[in-house]
């Protein structure tokens, strides 16, 4: 048996959407500087956004805006989503525990699955300092990398968890149909 259950980490994970979407409308200054970001971005060779950027695109017309400085219209895009993320995650976690169970069993491979992709992908193509901007350079930096590392290993932990989950209640439901077929043969 797990020590916290599966639907104890999403709500958790939820919690921490809000107080992400709180921060990303309010503050988003604080999130880049965390030390997880800083730290995972140094040992991964990656980019922390707003920070020696002076010189990131040589041969850019115009150099695009990636400062976590004050609060925008994408920060605010994006604490909308979190929010709408974890609200909706926090619904389906407190309906019916069979139908949880069963909707989460589905929805943790999947969001594990993309969360590996985007951090393999931000992490393998990290940026080279080469010209122009491509397609998907904004992924490329220590933020997007940490948040994708934790959510993968969040997700990772959840799955885990809830197969462990499912093979104990398989347990106890052939237990409890076996109690029951011996108690009608005694009668």
């Amino acid at each position: 048996m797990a020590l916290i259950s599966a639907f104890t980490i999403i709500r958790t994970l939820s919690l921490f959407h809000l107080t992400l979407a709180f921060y990303f409308l309010h503050a988003p200054r604080t999130l880049a500087d965390q030390s997880i970001v800083f730290i995972l971005g140094e040992a991964m060779h990656l980019r922390t956004p707003g920070r020696n950027q002076a010189n990131a695109f040589v041969g850019s017309i115009k150099p695009r805006a990636r400062s976590f400085d004050s609060p925008s219209a994408v920060s605010a895009l994006l604490a909308v989503v979190l929010a709408l993320f974890a609200l909706s995650d926090l619904i389906a976690v407190s309906s019916a525990e069979e139908m949880a169970r069963f909707y989460w069993l589905n929805q943790a491979p999947v969001r594990l699955l993309f969360f590996f992709i985007l951090t393999g992908y931000t992490y393998t193509f990290k940026y080279t300092g080469g010209r122009g901007a491509y397609v998907g350079e904004d992924l490329k930096n220590s933020f997007v990398f940490t948040w994708g590392f934790v959510e993968m290993v969040s997700w990772f932990w959840i799955f885990s968890t809830l197969r462990d989950e499912r093979r104990e209640a398989a347990t106890r439901l052939l237990e409890k149909r076996k109690r029951e077929l011996e108690h009608d043969e005694s009668q």
